[in-house]
């Protein structure tokens, strides 16, 4: 394996053991637009910047279904979600004065119907960008390369 594939293969657990990190399910929410693929990216509410929607397993929901009512929350996004996971990858959750690190299980979203008003609508904003620039806006090095070779014919 090349150096920076296992670099970003690697997830960073920092001065936490494995049972302090977090799971979440989150959504890789997807168009074609006139023959164009399209990402839909959300900002964060703390910090602003640029992500894909996610959030904590739910009671009942399938980890799939749990993306897809986060798409809906978050983004105002629906469609149909798979339930083969495209990926993981890892990041820092700034909780008060804490940093918790967390695990992304990430699933594909074929987007039929993105609504003008959703839950959070007030709180995030939501952005319709080429692959290049999504893997541009996003930070997570794991989830630029899903978005660099994602093939929605593959999913």
């Amino acid at each position: 394996m090349a150096k920076q594939e296992t670099e970003q293969a690697r997830i960073s657990l920092g001065a936490a053991g494995k049972t302090d990190v977090r799971t979440q399910f989150g959504a890789l929410c997807y168009r074609v637009k006139n023959g164009d693929l399209q990402f839909c990216l959300i900002t964060s509410r703390g910090t602003g910047r640029w992500i894909v929607p996610k959030g904590w397993p739910m009671d009942g929901e399938t980890p799939g279904q749990a993306a897809a009512t986060e798409a809906w929350e978050e983004a105002g996004v629906e469609g149909r979600v798979r339930s083969r996971p495209l990926g993981v990858y890892s990041y820092y959750k700034v909780h008060s004065a804490d940093s918790l690190p967390c695990v992304v299980v990430v699933y594909p979203l074929k987007v039929k119907r993105a609504q003008s008003r959703w839950p959070e609508c007030k709180e995030r904003q939501r952005r319709w960008v080429s692959r290049r620039k999504a893997a541009r806006l996003i930070e997570e090095p794991e989830l630029r390369q899903m978005i660099l070779h994602f093939d929605p014919k593959l999913v």
